[in-house]
């Protein structure tokens, strides 16, 4: 009996340490599946740290674009006015000093005059038909002179208020453009004085 016994409890602790080794068998692959589900949920959940290149904003609709003009445009537009107004003060000089076609117009009228007038007429029809429509002519072509010097500058001067925006102009440029404006204006007044003969008028004739 009693050894019978003693085969019994060595029975049962055998049962019992096959029982335990089997459940921490089968927990090995439980805790091996945990951690390979931890492993590939953290290698799914890193964060995505690629950056996208920089996209091209578009312009807001109620923004205006930038109007400045090109230098080029600029350039351009700074050549033709200066240009205008270096031929307004050279022509505000001319209308000063005399000109080519002022001088042969003038000469054409005295031989007209000298042509038209008899032989017998007096002093004072001879001095106004052969001079006195000479020195009128040539007042007139000064008068052409300063008063297209005179519009020139006037226009160079305005042009920027009707040009483009930010489109500024030369110092320089102003300073002839006025230059030219002067001339002109004060050619135009004294070739209105010479042709109304207010100015160096003919002479007495008696």
């Amino acid at each position: 009996m009693g050894t019978q016994t003693e085969n019994e409890t060595e029975t049962g602790k055998a049962a019992e340490t096959g029982s335990d080794s089997g459940d921490r068998r089968g927990a090995e692959p439980e805790a091996g599946a945990a951690v390979g589900a931890g492993a590939a949920g953290s290698g799914t959940t890193e964060p995505d740290t690629e950056v996208e290149p920089d996209t091209e904003v578009e312009p807001d609709a109620g923004v205006e674009p930038d109007t400045a003009p090109e230098p080029e445009a600029r350039v351009a537009h700074g050549v033709g006015q200066g240009a205008a107004a270096i031929v307004s003060a050279a022509l505000g000089v001319v209308s000063l000093t005399g000109s080519w076609l002022g001088t042969v117009a003038a000469a054409r009228e005295t031989l007209v005059g000298q042509l038209e007038t008899a032989a017998g007429a007096g002093v004072a029809i001879q001095v106004e038909e052969i001079y006195g429509d000479a020195w009128r002519t040539s007042a007139l072509w000064g008068g052409l002179f300063a008063l297209t010097a005179l519009l020139i500058g006037v226009v160079v001067l305005a042009r920027p208020a009707f040009g483009t925006p930010g489109a500024g102009q030369a110092p320089w440029i102003r300073s002839v453009a006025w230059a030219g404006v002067a001339l002109g204006a004060v050619g135009l007044l004294l070739a209105v004085l010479k042709y109304t003969d207010v100015l160096l008028g003919l002479p007495a004739t008696g």
